[in-house]
């Protein structure tokens, strides 16, 4: 059988770091909408019969009804494509959701806290949503496969493995109770991060659209073949666009212009986001407020500074000379336009 497995596409994030931009925050909305529709177009050509969305298909603090509109328009497009949902925790299924009370294609089938299966002449799909923006409640005893015979595929959103304290609001399960379970396939969310390079069946899809600076790298959806002795799983690049962190080491840097066509040089891809961190120890002044002006780059969405100075400046500002009392109003002013 074929499948697509996708994740955590967060409709309607705010981007509130991109709204101080311009309009960026607006335009990865639009994104999200886009990469959806190529997704649509590649189930319609290749006539996939399953797609699995498993958790934080949108943000309930923020959806509008036009996009869950759009989407299901686009969902009408695959009526003969069977789409299972497992609500999580920016989407879960509570009283006011559109989960609740949109009137979804009939091809749209949302999973609530109750454990669910749903067998086809083929394959048995289980799946599990979140009725709360936390879960902690899911009974482990409910991870049984009923018939061997068939495939069995869980679509699913949890942290696995949870350790750390504020995971564990997020429907912690245990991998080793998953690995037990004897599913053929785990469709899972929550993770923004694919984790298709690993040997195993057990599979975060990653978010769909990187959704900040430290969601770097390819973003997208699976593909996947499966039967009862293998299966086949290809990434498919739905996000035309990456989130970059760049350092510099200023240290063999001798002046603000020398930093800036740099800068200027490593950014100059426009479909991506940036990030600069400069260390090391700098021969002039840095002010990124400043710098940031010079550059007029709407992709870069930030710059730190973490250097240090060649000179004690603070030493060379208590001095009672031209040289110090110019320092010293230098700092002066780079303090106060770093506080803006």
């Amino acid at each position: 059988m074929r499948f697509i497995h996708i994740a955590d596409t967060h409709l309607d994030a705010s981007f509130s770091y991109l709204t101080q931009k311009q309009n960026l925050g607006e335009l990865r909305r639009l994104e999200q909408r886009e990469s959806l529709r190529v997704l649509i177009d590649y189930i319609k050509t290749e006539n996939i019969p399953y797609l699995f969305i498993a958790g934080d298909f949108y943000e309930q603090e923020h959806i509008r009804l036009s996009t869950i509109q759009y989407v299901n328009n686009l969902f009408k497009e695959i009526p003969n494509t069977t789409i299972f949902i497992s609500p999580g925790n920016h989407d879960p299924y509570i009283k006011n959701s559109y989960y609740n009370s949109f009137n979804w294609n009939p091809n749209v089938k949302i999973f609530d806290s109750n454990f669910q299966v749903c067998e086809f002449e083929d394959v048995c799909i289980y799946g599990f949503g979140f009725t709360d923006f936390t879960c902690t409640n899911f009974d482990l005893n409910n991870l049984k496969v009923k018939n061997n015979n068939k495939l069995n595929i869980l679509v699913i959103h949890s942290s696995l493995d949870s350790s750390k304290t504020l995971d564990r609001g997020w429907n912690p399960i245990p991998l080793k109770a998953i690995e037990n379970a004897g599913f053929d396939y785990v469709a899972l969310g929550h993770i923004h991060k694919t984790n298709l390079e690993e040997n195993t069946n057990i599979i975060y899809s990653g978010s769909t659209l990187s959704l900040g600076l430290d969601e770097p790298g390819n973003h997208g959806a699976i593909s996947v073949t499966l039967d009862k002795n293998n299966f086949k799983a290809d990434f498919i690049k739905l996000d035309n666009r990456e989130f970059i962190t760049e350092i510099i080491n200023v240290s063999e840097i001798s002046s603000t212009e020398d930093l800036l066509q740099l800068i200027h040089t490593l950014s100059n891809n426009k479909n991506n986001f940036y990030k600069f961190i400069l260390n090391g120890k700098r021969n002039f002044v840095v002010n990124t407020n400043n710098i940031l002006k010079l550059l007029q780059k709407e992709n870069i969405l930030k710059i730190k500074d973490e250097t240090t100075s060649n000179y004690n400046l603070t030493e060379i500002a208590s001095q009672n000379n031209l040289k110090g009392i110019f320092v010293k109003n230098m700092l002066d002013k780079i303090n106060d336009e770093n506080k803006e």
